[in-house]
């Protein structure tokens, strides 16, 4: 009887320790899953939030060279006033000389 006993033990120990072996497995399995699920959970975030930070340098720069272009434009209305004033100033000159000019010429053409 003991050795029947002994064996019963031993298949019962057997067992149990087989029961722990694919206990150990299922949990090992379910963390492999839970962790390939997280991976994949992150690499979504991190491509979510990838294209967030690209949307957001394209809208900052396509804001920064509307700036500058609208800074380009009042500075080049900025140079044309100026450059139709110095214009101005340089017609208002000649108009002003345009007599004496004209007298000059006549003293030279006279004076042939």
């Amino acid at each position: 009887m003991s050795l029947k006993v002994v064996r019963i033990v031993a298949v019962e120990a057997i067992e149990k320790v087989t029961q722990v072996e694919q206990e150990e497995k299922r949990r090992r399995e379910a963390a492999a899953a839970e962790n390939k699920q997280r991976l994949q959970t992150a690499q979504r975030e991190a491509q979510k939030k990838l294209e967030q930070v690209r949307a957001q340098a394209e809208a900052e720069n396509r804001k920064v060279l509307a700036q500058a272009e609208a800074e380009a434009a009042q500075e080049a209305q900025q140079l044309m006033a100026q450059a139709s004033q110095a214009c101005e100033e340089m017609k208002e000159n000649a108009r002003r000389r345009l007599d004496q000019a004209a007298q000059l010429i006549v003293e030279k053409v006279v004076n042939r």
